[in-house]
């Protein structure tokens, strides 16, 4: 006896899906001739009628929902057809929805039921778990490249005093600014206390800026909304998280106050707990916190976010390794 060639040629053609045209109910008439002159003969007989067939062909449920049922079973083997020299052709007559695009492929089964793989082979569960092109016609990326500007925000506070003398320091302002610098939240905040120091020397607080500010409760809501899911930068970021009562997730903070790398860069010791003001004189040449109206939230993210450019890749590779 002779080996038999199978050739299978897979497409996703979701859009023949639905009950089948009068074409390809045609087809499946050779078929049923071939297998009533196989029983003729006496070739198929007791289970080979029915659904008794070898798993080493690698049908699983999906082939079954590609055109295998009561009315058009699967092939039975060479051991069960006794056949000689005889040579068939195997093709899926309509995908599932879940099939993916594969090149077609010939593989040869031999007498005693084994088969030869092809050099090419392509593993079904394999092609399964490749994902493929999204509507757009390109790939979803798994995770966002260093610079992302929808994955980085920078983000400063300006506090006032409450309480006696103005010990307790509560939110009066917040900015945060995008990868590129661009303002996504500014807003004045009226703490819940009443406001003893206003700290306009740094703050740049005044009270009419207070007057109609939104409430503490109102703007924590926005802002954490804007934080969620982000890496956050900051300097002295412990600061403007606990203004916030607010715990970002550690892997996703990153503090330009704690960070040896700028401190290298700018000259200053290793350790040392350098300020904004300076970092930023040092690296850029540019000086920050000047005059007389207190500080500008907005120009301390922006600068925040200019430091951390500085040592980006260099950091993040030290954080990847740790």
């Amino acid at each position: 006896m002779s080996d038999i060639t199978i050739h299978v040629n897979s497409l996703d053609d979701t859009s023949q899906r639905g009950p089948p045209a009068e074409k390809e109910k045609r087809k499946k008439k050779p078929f049923h001739k071939k297998k009533q002159y196989l029983q003729a003969k006496g070739y198929l007989k007791g289970k080979q009628n029915h659904n008794h067939f070898r798993k080493d062909w690698g049908y699983n449920q999906a082939h079954h929902q590609n055109g295998a049922g009561p009315n058009n079973p699967r092939l039975p083997t060479l051991a069960q057809m006794n056949i000689p020299n005889c040579a068939t052709t195997v093709g899926a007559s309509k995908p599932s929805a879940s099939s993916h695009n594969l090149p077609p492929l010939s593989f040869t089964v031999k007498n005693d039921g084994s088969y030869v793989k092809p050099k090419n082979f392509v593993n079904a569960n394999r092609a399964a778990a490749v994902p493929g092109p999204s509507a757009s016609g390109s790939h979803k990326a798994t995770t966002a490249p260093v610079g992302n500007p929808t994955k980085y925000l920078a983000i400063d506070c300006e506090m006032v005093g409450t309480g006696p003398k103005g010990s307790i320091s509560q939110l009066a302002r917040c900015s945060i600014v995008s990868y590129d610098g661009d303002v996504i939240y500014d807003k004045f905040i009226k703490p819940s206390m009443p406001v003893t120091d206003y700290r306009t020397r740094w703050s740049g607080i005044r009270p009419r800026d207070l007057e109609k500010a939104m409430p503490y409760a109102e703007a924590r809501k926005e802002i954490l909304r804007l934080l969620l899911g982000k890496i956050v930068i900051g300097h002295a970021i412990h600061n403007d998280f606990k203004a916030l009562s607010y715990a970002h997730p550690s892997f996703m903070t990153r503090d330009t106050s704690r960070i040896s790398l700028l401190n290298l860069k700018a000259g200053f010791g290793e350790r040392e707990c350098a300020s904004l003001k300076r970092l930023t004189k040092a690296i850029f040449n540019r000086d920050i916190q000047i005059g007389k109206k207190g500080h500008s939230s907005v120009e301390d993210a922006r600068a925040t976010m200019d430091l951390y450019k500085v040592v980006e890749e260099e950091w993040e590779r030290t954080l990847l390794l740790k």
